[in-house]
């Protein structure tokens, strides 16, 4: 007996039976619960012939209660037919094509009611004109893409729980989800303990899941709680072409500039008065286009000077010439530009403490000055006596209205003057880049992790923007300035640029500066750190009593440490204490 048990087991195993599952419930029931998910899974598809009963059934009802109500129907059919064709409604049918549709459709609807609630819906044709218009009116329903999209988002929200533990993102779940022009955003709620930087870390894995082309998943922070962000799927690139540049838009410096328009078709607009701005990107990235629609929208205001360097003999700002009051191109002259820049904030500088004001204002009369280098690395190599005048402008200028515009391919410590000028850098424009750590130089320290993926964009033009209001990395494209434009933009607003202000003018004509760099002064913080790190105790000085002496961030006082001592000229004690 105990042999054919053991006999009988190892037969159970070599040829298993099929296991047969009996429900608790009665078979109908257990049906009709599967047709009925069946009809909520494919409740799109269906939505005509279920418009259709609902008519057949609500024509029964009113043909039996109130037949003489037909009059009332056809009103509302009327004026439902004419807000459905109405473009700019609150149910967003923006395109001709559909309003045409939602109108055609009101009006068939609405009409069929009305004769059915007079002579009933089962009189001929009415139950065949149903059935047609049902079919004819379903046809561009079953085929519009939106639509279709609206399904194939309501499957992958159904699938995200699975997707997400797949890859690595257990709990997340979608809140919702809206389907555009270019694709569909959906809302996302984060488990406890994850982060936005989590889901960024994985949109490779979110595209491959989603079965999406690279490059079609965006992430972005929700600004009002850390454990929520958007993810935006494009399933067309909305910038894959140009984007004409439909004109300058500002008018003063006071008017915040728009560069171009995010991928929501939104504009970015980006102010420039008081701040001095950073373009980066390497060759063919579109960094002169930017440079062109920023100096479009400069020459249209009123109440500003433009000076220009440009150490490749003109190359990039020479069309821009009628609307220049100075254009340096050659190393001598970038010097004596940047000392005049100088000499123009020592005068304005002085006239505001005498005037008890804290600000220059710009107006025509007294305009601002920007000040616009092309390839800011060249001017490093070429003229090292100009990198002080540049440095003493990024530190004081932007109170005094004289700002800074500074293209670059690569924003180096050492082409930006060990980090002294690109940290007054307010406003950063990072368009495509070679490496990925060339995101942190331009943007700043931890913008890579964060998600500004500025290595991976495929086209000219394309940027991030860091800048006042722009805190998320938001792809955005520039508009396309051409040859011609350019042109015409200069010969048009070249008669009304301004000039300089008398005290600007003065202190440029009666105090020329030499061509060697500008004395230090007592007030000048790299001459006040050496002075203490070459008066320090054999202990040196700690971090906190050089930034109190010299009144800079801690971060700029490591970087001038740190270059003072690969050159020799400081060395550090102990831990955090520092000495000539």
């Amino acid at each position: 007996m105990r042999a054919y048990g053991r006999r009988h087991r190892r037969w159970s195993r070599r040829n298993p039976q099929p296991l047969l599952l009996v429900p608790d419930e009665p078979l109908l029931i257990v049906g009709l619960a599967a047709i009925g998910r069946a009809l909520f899974r494919y409740r799109s598809g269906l939505a005509p012939f279920s418009s259709g009963l609902a008519l057949a059934v609500t024509g029964r009802l009113l043909h039996h209660t109130h037949t003489d109500a037909w009059p009332v129907v056809a009103v509302v059919t009327a004026l439902a037919a004419l807000a459905a064709g109405l473009r700019g409604m609150p149910w967003g049918l923006a395109r001709a094509e559909e309003r045409v549709y939602a109108a055609t459709a009101s009006a068939v609807a609405g009409g069929w009611l009305a004769a059915a609630t007079a002579l009933g819906p089962g009189r001929p044709p009415l139950p065949t004109v149903l059935l047609v218009s049902v079919v004819a009116l379903g046809i561009p329903w079953w085929t519009h893409r939106r639509r279709r999209a609206r399904v194939r988002v309501d499957r992958v929200i159904h699938a995200w729980p699975n997707i997400a533990d797949t890859i690595g993102l257990d709990g997340a779940r979608v809140m919702s989800a809206v389907v555009d022009t270019w694709g569909w955003r959906a809302r996302m709620k984060l488990r406890p303990g994850q982060s936005v930087e989590d889901v960024v870390s994985r949109v490779p894995a979110i595209e491959s899941a989603l079965g999406t082309r690279p490059g079609a998943v965006r992430v972005e922070q929700d600004p009002s709680h850390a454990g929520r962000c958007t993810m935006r799927v494009l399933a067309v690139d909305p910038h894959a072409g140009a984007i004409p540049w439909p004109g300058p838009t500002a008018r003063s410096l006071a008017d915040p500039i728009e560069l171009g328009v995010f991928e929501d078709a939104t504009p970015v607009r980006v102010p420039l008065l008081r701040r001095h701005a950073l373009i980066g990107g390497t060759t063919d990235s579109g960094k002169s286009g930017v440079l062109n629609v920023v100096l479009g929208n400069l020459a249209a205001c009123s109440g500003v000077v433009l000076w220009g360097i440009d150490l490749k003999g003109g190359m990039e700002l020479r069309p821009w010439a009628p609307c220049l009051a100075r254009l340096a191109t050659t190393p001598d002259e970038a010097t004596r530009l940047l000392a005049d820049a100088v000499a123009v904030l020592d005068a304005r500088a002085h006239a505001a403490g005498h005037e008890n004001t804290r600000v220059w204002e710009p107006t025509p009369a007294a305009p601002a000055l920007v000040i616009v280098i092309d390839e800011y690395a060249e001017l490093a190599d070429t003229a090292p006596a100009a990198v002080p005048y540049a440095e003493s402008v990024a530190r004081r200028g932007r109170a005094l209205a004289v700002d800074l515009l500074v293209a670059t391919q690569r924003p180096t410590q050492k082409a930006m003057g060990g980090g002294a000028l690109r940290s007054q850098m307010s406003v950063r424009v990072c368009l495509r880049v070679r490496e990925r750590r060339d995101v942190d130089l331009v943007l700043d320290k931890g913008m890579l992790a964060a998600g500004w993926h500025a290595h991976t964009l495929d086209a000219p033009g394309k940027f991030y923007v860091l800048a006042d209001g722009h805190s998320q990395p938001r792809r955005a494209r520039a508009f396309l300035v051409t040859d011609d434009l350019v042109r015409a933009t200069a010969a048009r607003y070249a008669d009304q640029r301004p000039d300089l202000d008398p005290l600007s003018q003065a202190a440029i004509e009666n105090e020329p500066r030499a061509i060697d760099p500008p004395p230090k002064t007592a007030d000048d913080p790299e001459q006040v750190l050496l002075t203490l790190l070459a008066e320090a105790p054999n202990d040196g000085l700690t971090i906190p009593e050089l930034i109190d002496a010299t009144g800079m961030r801690r971060t700029w006082i490591y970087d001038r440490l740190q270059a003072l001592a690969a050159a020799g000229s400081a060395r550090q004690v102990t831990r955090g204490r520092w000495r000539a």
